[in-house]
């Protein structure tokens, strides 16, 4: 049975933990960003966060966004940087088309940090990015 079901691969969809400056507060914040670098729009999608080591968890966060356009990308949440040095995982659902995808994203600890920075896609940004 489990051999028929056919479940679709994530491609195009990335989870970015970026660092940028907030003008309001004057401060550098890192903060978190599903991309949509398809030529599709995406439906109904799901994001469920949560970090988490061997003695410490914290709480689960959920975030809906009803569509997210093609070549796009949206903010998730704001991550305190104590965060990182747990595992953090993104779990993504989403509708394409009539297709359900599904994918976790994880940064592993102490992998999101300044040294790792890159150029993140189609945002004029650099963060720490997951594919």
């Amino acid at each position: 049975m489990k051999k028929d079901i056919h479940i679709p691969k994530v491609e195009g969809v990335y989870v970015a933990i970026v660092n940028e400056y907030n003008a309001i507060y004057k401060t550098q914040d890192w903060n978190a960003y599903i991309i949509n670098d398809k030529d599709i729009d995406l439906e109904m999608v799901l994001i469920v966060t949560t970090g988490y080591s061997e003695k410490k968890i914290t709480s689960t966060f959920r975030k809906k966004l009803d569509t997210l356009p093609k070549k796009s990308y949206a903010k998730i949440e704001l991550m305190q940087e104590e965060l990182f040095a747990l595992n953090n995982t993104f779990k993504v659902s989403f509708f394409e088309g009539n297709a359900m995808f599904d994918k976790t994203y994880l940064f592993r600890k102490n992998t999101i940090n300044l040294k790792a920075l890159q150029a993140i896609p189609l945002m004029d940004a650099k963060g720490v990015l997951v594919k």
